[in-house]
């Protein structure tokens, strides 16, 4: 079988570079063409675009990958259909799903290409053309999480909350931070300073104020002041900062159609056990969903394209256009309902994928 399975994969390839090669040359020129206006407002060189359409590619290549992957196989499955060549090895006694295999292994290969895609490349990717766009003309109000006005994080598993007006992650500097806590014994404290810096993995504070509470609903009275104070027992770092910053970030309107990197999600509810956020909890696995949606391309491609028959290859075009689209609304309507805590957030980020693989399963047992 490692003749037939080499040929199938040779026939797959070459229609699936070619999907994909297209794909990124229509979507560079529409996306130039798109963000033409704020490249020249932000007086961007020739080979400051070329970077842009570069750092941007993985973002697309996330989007296109499932689609070029459908594309491919139903072009490839009605071209063997058309000169029965999928005949002649049934006949040979080779079923439908061996047939396959090939496709499958493609399938598995583009899902874990398509999981680092999101996790790792996508956000790496839109970071960098937002350091390209600022490189020249910054923006009057950075929009970078390094530089925010009136920010606060908090510790869940500490009960510690931090407030600060201005955060140097690149320097782990909190500008006018104020700490407030409730220790064991119940009485609260307040702590203020100019700044606090983080290194070695304890925070300084300086021009230090602390303010403690000795009962609920009492007044704070000063404690202790002086000009510098290292507290090792405050064990948040800058990172973990960030993180819920970035979240913050990512939950706001507009920004949510976004991917939020599966690490900083499972940092986030690390730091944050009381948050139930259906929207965070689609999020998670979706970005264990996404990647199968590789596998459930092959799945709903076999019965389109293996079928009997002497077709227009037209027919793949037109069937790939009418699957994505189904898939589409399914995964919006679902994505949708997780997020606004309707149903859980797994059920709204497997349902599509449920569906559309169910459907090709079916389909495909009924393939004569």
């Amino acid at each position: 079988m490692r003749l037939l399975d080499r040929y199938l994969f040779r026939e797959l390839l070459a229609p699936l570079i070619y999907c994909l090669g297209g794909f990124l040359i229509f979507w560079i020129s529409f996306n130039l063409f798109n963000d033409l206006d704020k490249l020249q407002a932000a007086k961007l060189h020739f080979a400051d675009v070329l970077e842009y359409s570069v750092a941007m590619t993985p973002e697309f290549l996330a989007t296109a990958l499932p689609v070029a992957l459908l594309l491919a196989l139903l072009y490839t499955l009605t071209h063997h259909a058309r000169h029965n060549e999928t005949t002649a090895m049934r006949a040979a006694g080779i079923s439908l799903w061996r047939i396959c295999a090939p496709y499958f292994v493609i399938g598995a290969i583009a899902s874990l290409a398509l999981f680092a895609l999101n996790e790792y490349c996508v956000p790496r990717g839109a970071d960098w053309a937002e350091q390209i766009v600022n490189r020249y003309v910054p923006p009057p109000v950075s929009p970078k999480v390094s530089k925010q006005e009136k920010m606060a994080f908090r510790n869940g598993r500490a009960g510690r909350t931090w407030l600060f007006s201005k955060f140097n992650f690149s320097a782990g500097e909190l500008v006018s931070p104020q700490v407030n806590w409730v220790s064991p014994d119940g009485s609260g404290h307040q702590l203020y300073a100019d700044r606090a810096v983080h290194t070695n993995g304890v925070w300084t504070f300086f021009n230090v104020i602390e303010y403690s509470q000795a009962r609920t609903n009492e007044p704070f009275i000063p404690r202790f002041q002086t000009n510098a104070l290292a507290m090792p027992s405050f064990t948040e770092t800058p990172r973990e900062m960030k993180v819920e910053l970035k979240i913050s970030e990512y939950d706001r309107i507009g920004t949510r159609r976004r991917m939020v990197p599966m690490h900083e999600i499972l940092d986030y509810m690390w730091l944050r056990p009381d948050i139930r956020s259906g929207w965070l909890q689609t999020q998670l696995h979706q970005h264990l969903a996404a990647p199968f949606t590789c596998l459930v391309v092959v799945l709903i491609a076999i019965p389109f394209g293996a079928a009997s028959g002497r077709r227009n290859l037209f027919f793949g075009v037109a069937g790939s256009i009418f699957i994505c689209f189904m898939y589409f609304i399914i995964q919006q309507m679902s994505f949708a309902l997780g997020a606004g805590g309707h149903v859980p957030g797994w059920i709204a980020a497997w349902l599509p994928n449920l569906i559309f693989a169910a459907t090709g399963i079916i389909l495909t047992a009924r393939v004569r």
